[in-house]
């Protein structure tokens, strides 16, 4: 009993150990980021994915991270080099945890580094792709405001591509907003982006 008891209590301090080193492992990552200190920010990012082999967050960020650099490179080998590594990231993230929006809409951000980079060599099919991928999001996730923003701005995307009135779009933007007020996830360093973002462009609707 008294080995079972001693088991028990090695195994939470070990557990309440190894979150806490999670924790603050994700907490540096996160402030590397906002210094502008990138790489650094998803090489710990993925140092924890390694140690945290079943947690689909540190995938996510390290491919966010490297998609989000890659807008605006105008070295189309490190640009590659960039996306190829977020797409690799979100890879593993997808198969830790399938079906899920976040994912979803990350994937279809890399797909827009490409089009934003050349958009007469990508634009056709990752167009076509962002398309079902927004639309299963939304299937998926209907309350969630970062697939409800991030759709409207590709809608709104489209329709000034071809001439298009942006203004039924801005409706679903004034949507994202309310969700953002109530929207809550229970599991640590979940996905909180958006709601600055939202603004922004619903003063451009404006």
């Amino acid at each position: 009993m008294k080995k079972l008891t001693f088991l028990l209590v090695f195994l939470t301090i070990f557990t309440v150990s190894a979150q806490d080193r999670y924790t603050k492992g994700m907490e540096k990552a996160f402030q590397l980021w906002e210094s502008g200190q990138t790489g650094e920010a998803s090489n710990l990012f993925e140092r924890i994915a390694t140690a945290e082999p079943d947690n689909w967050l540190p995938y996510y960020y390290a491919s966010q991270i490297n998609t989000v650099i890659s807008f605006g490179e105008k070295d189309e080998k490190k640009l590659t080099v960039q996306l190829e590594k977020a797409k690799e990231f979100l890879d593993v993230a997808k198969a830790i945890s399938p079906d899920n929006p976040e994912i979803l809409i990350q994937e279809a951000l890399i797909n827009t580094a490409w089009i934003a980079f050349d958009g007469a060599t990508y634009g056709m099919t990752m167009s076509q792709k962002n398309v079902q991928l927004y639309q299963k999001a939304l299937e998926l996730a209907p309350e969630n405001p970062r697939v409800v923003l991030s759709k409207a701005e590709w809608d709104m995307g489209a329709a000034r591509y071809f001439g298009k009135d942006t203004a039924p779009y801005c409706k679903d933007v004034e949507k994202a907003l309310e969700l953002f007020a109530t929207f809550k996830s229970e599991t640590p360093f979940y996905p909180s982006w958006g709601k600055e973002r939202a603004e922004e462009v619903l003063t451009s609707c404006k």
